[in-house]
């Protein structure tokens, strides 16, 4: 199958005849990766994951689309029976894909702030923890790595890559900081993480790729 980046967490799955979205955020090209899909996945509801406008007119114009969430942004959209909540644990089809949901609470930011719930979703071997580190109990081919995050640091990104050991990763969540900071943290990925049979290459926003 085919995966396509988006600008910061939002990718896209292509197999075929079936397209699945996850976490179209306010950062990302909304409409072009909603255009034809079936399915869109939400890990978490905060904006840079989830548009609510454009995916509240979204469902509005397909009837055939899917939304699939956890129960506090499921709730958010009046659309019967095209909005799917999801727990953590649970296995589904989506769009055509097989879908296994992982975790349950986005990465603390801060004990001022919140916690709000959060799904990591695998796919076809392909791993998007939302904002989360939550290792999946499953084998991972491909890791869909949050970079750069207010509620992580540089260690913590790279050892979460190295607890998952997928031999392949690409970074999400890359938006928010300048090229310079990335840079920094992707070149420390790469040499530090090899050894553990770990490679890592950066995605352009539009970029697709085999997975």
């Amino acid at each position: 199958m085919r995966l396509t980046k988006f600008t910061h967490a939002c990718v896209r799955f292509d197999d075929g005849d079936n397209s699945l979205v996850i976490d179209p955020g306010v950062f990302s090209e909304v409409d072009a990766a909603l255009d034809g899909a079936s399915a869109v996945l939400v890990t978490h509801e905060h904006f840079d994951h989830l548009d609510r406008g454009k995916v509240h007119a979204a469902l509005e114009s397909n009837s055939r689309l899917r939304l699939y969430a956890p129960a506090s942004v499921a709730e958010q959209f009046d659309a019967g029976e095209q909005v799917v909540a999801v727990e953590a644990g649970s296995e589904f089809e989506a769009g055509g894909f097989t879908v296994a949901a992982y975790g349950g609470q986005h990465a603390l930011i801060h004990p001022a702030i919140p916690v709000v719930a959060n799904l990591g979703y695998l796919v076809g071997g392909v791993y998007h923890p939302g904002d989360s580190f939550t290792v999946p109990p499953a084998s991972v081919s491909v890791l869909l790595l949050p970079s750069i995050a207010p509620w992580s640091s540089g260690r913590e990104v790279i050892d979460f890559a190295i607890a998952v050991r997928a031999p392949r990763v690409h970074q999400i969540h890359d938006h928010i900081a300048t090229d310079v900071y990335a840079g920094i943290v992707e070149g420390h990925l790469t040499r530090i993480a090899a050894p553990f049979g770990v490679t890592f290459e950066h995605l352009d926003s539009g970029r697709t790729v085999t997975v």
